[in-house]
């Protein structure tokens, strides 16, 4: 385990309970979801809730205004070793499962949809490609760096013409000596602007299709690779966008991830993985803006009493509970089946749709249990209404996760469809 993360874990350990820890914080660890996590899980918890309170949640409104990207609080967020959670102890990681990684990442996303951002296309797409394709050789040039925070990488699937047609791919690479050629570009790259590194889908042979796609693993920069403007968007504001446009790059036949053909595979299982961080990165959210609007509802008053007594407000508070109990409980089943070695494709769109339809309700209504304050950036309501609108998008939007949650329904039932 990494040596800080181990340290504070400890401390944490030994520390009797309630010692020194907040209200706040003795409230989220009665809650009914954290009986379901085992010991070194709930320290975790309690670990990156602090550091999400002391060092992310200060900094979170600056880094929207600002479209900051948070570069010391990413290295502070490898420092701790949650870049490494689930890599073996052997790679330098930490060496725990999934269900730790949803953990932390639903804790850093509370304070920080950004940083959260960040850490689960780093994390979930990136270094997940590279643990269960990478050969030794590519471990030691891409993975072992990048996962100390110095450094972090992205991931590029998406084309400006295909959208979440991953078979359509127009990015060619051409076999030419020792190398590989790219040429085409890519969309919406997350930390495109701050990666070192990237993981690449390319069509090597077209006529195959789905089976004449595969995968490369780019070095940032590198000649032949240039970057888009950056975009403007709606939320998460701190994580920049991009687009990844590749002339002649060329790259050594070394770097193919995996086999030749086997790219829709790496980008499917990789996707899978990814949506289970996507989840976990809307609870985070959604527990932000309920612990807003619960806190802002027990000190405004109307009627001569908190608003927090009137029943219409109740029933809001209600339903976004129950919403984001029902959400982390997919996630957490997900995250486990996946430990398990089990199949978990459906239950990673349940919980990736479950958690992101909660993110933009619980916000929504945050914002209608605050008013006119919900709707100024005095109160972090708005921002979790805009940072949350992305998760039912990115990593498939909710449409193609019903897709994808029937086609393997019906297949259960043992039906062709």
């Amino acid at each position: 385990m990494n040596p800080v993360l181990k340290k504070l874990c400890t401390t944490a350990l030994t520390k009797k309970s309630g010692q020194n820890m907040s209200k706040l914080l003795t409230i989220f660890r009665d809650r009914s979801s954290t009986y379901c996590l085992p010991e070194t899980h709930k320290i975790l918890q309690d670990t990156c809730r602090k550091f999400s309170d002391e060092q992310l949640k200060p900094m979170a409104g600056k880094i929207d205004k600002e479209h900051l990207f948070p570069e010391e609080q990413i290295k502070q967020i490898g420092a701790l070793g949650l870049f490494g959670l689930t890599v073996s102890e052997n790679e330098g990681g930490a060496g725990l499962d999934n269900l730790a990684y949803v953990t932390a990442m639903e804790e850093i996303s509370r304070g920080c949809a950004s940083c959260g951002t960040i850490m689960s296309v780093h994390c979930s797409l990136y270094i997940s490609a590279l643990q269960n394709f990478g050969n030794d050789e590519q471990k030691k040039q891409f993975l072992n760096p990048f996962i100390t925070g110095e450094r972090i990488g992205c991931f590029a699937l998406s084309e400006p013409g295909n959208g979440s047609d991953a078979v359509a791919a127009s990015t060619t690479a051409k076999r030419s000596g020792d190398s590989w050629i790219l040429n085409g570009t890519k969309a919406w790259v997350t930390n495109g602007y701050e990666a070192e590194a990237t993981v690449v889908f390319a069509a090597t042979d077209k006529s195959k299709k789905h089976k004449g796609i595969s995968c490369f693993l780019v070095p940032i920069p590198t000649p032949g690779l240039s970057l888009g403007k950056k975009e403007d968007k709606m939320g998460i504001r701190g994580s920049s966008t991009c687009n990844l446009i590749f002339e002649d790059c060329r790259i050594p036949k070394e770097n193919l991830l995996g086999q030749i053909g086997q790219g829709f595979k790496i980008a499917m299982m990789t996707l899978d993985s990814g949506r289970i961080g996507i989840a976990a990165q809307a609870l985070g959210i959604s527990q932000a803006a309920l612990d807003c609007a619960v806190n802002y509802a027990s000190q405004r008053k109307a009627f001569g009493s908190p608003i927090l007594n009137l029943q219409a407000i109740q029933l809001k508070l209600a339903d976004m509970e129950l919403r984001l109990e029902s959400a982390r409980l997919l996630t957490h089943k997900a995250a486990k089946l996946r430990d398990l070695g089990r199949k978990f494709t459906k239950e990673a769109s349940l919980a990736k749709l479950s958690a992101s339809e909660a993110a933009t309700f619980i916000a929504h209504q945050a914002m209608q249990i605050l008013g006119g304050m919900g709707y100024v950036t005095d109160m972090p309501v708005e921002r979790h209404y805009r940072d949350g609108r992305i998760t039912e998008i990115y990593a498939g939007t909710a449409e193609i996760q019903k897709l994808i949650i029937t086609d393997n329904l019906i297949r259960e039932y043992g039906i062709e469809a």
